[in-house]
């Protein structure tokens, strides 16, 4: 199983987005996967999202933080909630291609313990 860790602060508006568009990208690699979102104490409804989406989706997993506390803290908040044999993070606002995930698990499956993007 790969873990795709997600920190998100008001990314509402993204994250349906997001998760349309690495759907398309994991269902491609035939492996498992959770997706793992972190609300890092947003005011707006991304906690909303989160759950909406993991009720849709079982491999859709929300972590929510009492309080904004910066993305390096959500985002270790996320590595500490992924069950993956690899992680990948990437930001709620698209910022990351999720086209890219395939090319990282690819060069992680040729061995790589680290793959950085560009």
């Amino acid at each position: 199983m790969i873990s795709i860790v997600v920190p998100a602060y008001n990314e509402e508006r993204n994250l349906d987005v997001l998760y349309a568009r690495l759907l398309g990208q994991l269902e491609k690699l035939r492996l498992h996967w959770e997706l793992v979102i972190v609300d890092d104490g947003s005011p707006d409804g991304t906690w909303n999202t989160i759950m909406r989406l993991s009720e849709r989706d079982s491999r859709v997993r929300g972590v929510r933080l009492s309080r904004n506390f910066g993305h390096q803290n959500a985002l270790l908040a996320g590595l500490a909630a992924a069950r993956g044999k690899a992680v990948i993070s990437m930001d709620a606002d698209l910022q990351h291609p999720p086209e890219v995930v395939p090319q990282l698990v690819e060069r992680w499956q040729d061995g790589y313990q680290i793959v950085h993007a560009l």
